[in-house]
């Protein structure tokens, strides 16, 4: 399930592509994420309060408006029917074009027949879960280390991240939650530190309580999400940098 949600919230990308001014950092295409509704979120569109959602618990796409609101569920849609739909629905409510034009590679191909399918239930709400705990733990981060970050999903990746300057000190974070990859064959919360514009060797900081140093693919520091709790994420986070601090 998690592929097709990474291919869902391209939808969304896109809508931040089409609709919104381009910035530097490509921050336009990405996404927030409600902790109330299980819901992946765009940016506003207009003066109307539009955003274009997508819904974990009902697998659906759902367009979000001053002016109402009107949803598409993906279970049994093709992905030229999703497209259809936004577009038609982008007409609507903006009355501008929806383009789904990426402008960068993902790891999954997708064509005008690829049909989304809800396999499996429960492991879409463990999805849905995993971001919950993610945005707790890292706006808990944020909180105590007086970051003032927006926590975003960036839809390349699909990861949640921040990226931050430790106040009164020379050290920046890159940190978040990854979905399964080459670094690690489960979701895992990732950090790594950097310094006059280099990142951070972690060779030679003493062992983490939990999770591990990585230099070899990726530099820094992982915990796969295997039933943590908030806590334990809070832990591993504030244990890693407070090691990079006083490397």
């Amino acid at each position: 399930m998690e592929k097709q949600m990474h291919l869902a919230a391209q939808y969304l990308a896109a809508a931040g592509i089409s609709f919104l001014e381009k910035k530097p950092d490509d921050s336009h295409t990405n996404l927030g994420f409600s902790t109330e509704n299980g819901c992946l979120y765009t940016h506003t569109l207009s003066e109307n309060g539009d955003k274009l959602c997508l819904d974990y618990e009902r697998f659906s796409l759902e367009w979000r408006s001053n002016q109402g609101t009107t949803s598409f569920r993906l279970d049994g849609a093709t992905h030229k029917e999703v497209i259809k739909w936004i577009s038609d629905t982008s007409q609507t409510f903006l009355n501008k074009k929806y383009e789904y034009k990426l402008h960068y590679e993902l790891p999954y191909k997708i064509d005008d027949t690829f049909t989304y399918k809800l396999l499996n239930v429960g492991n879409l709400i463990e999805l849905m879960h995993l971001r919950i705990l993610a945005q707790f733990v890292l706006k808990k981060i944020d909180t105590l280390y007086n970051l003032n970050s927006s926590i975003r999903i960036w839809p390349h990746h699909f990861d949640t991240g921040i990226y931050s300057a430790i106040p009164t000190t020379e050290i920046s974070i890159g940190l978040g939650l990854a979905i399964a990859d080459t670094v690690s064959k489960d979701p895992y919360l990732y950090l790594s530190g950097y310094k006059n514009n280099s990142i951070i060797d972690p060779s030679g900081l003493a062992k983490l309580s939990a999770g591990e140093w990585k230099s070899d693919g990726f530099t820094g520091a992982i915990l796969t999400t295997n039933d943590i709790s908030e806590s334990e994420g809070v832990a591993f986070f504030q244990e890693a940098i407070d090691k990079l601090i006083t490397k």
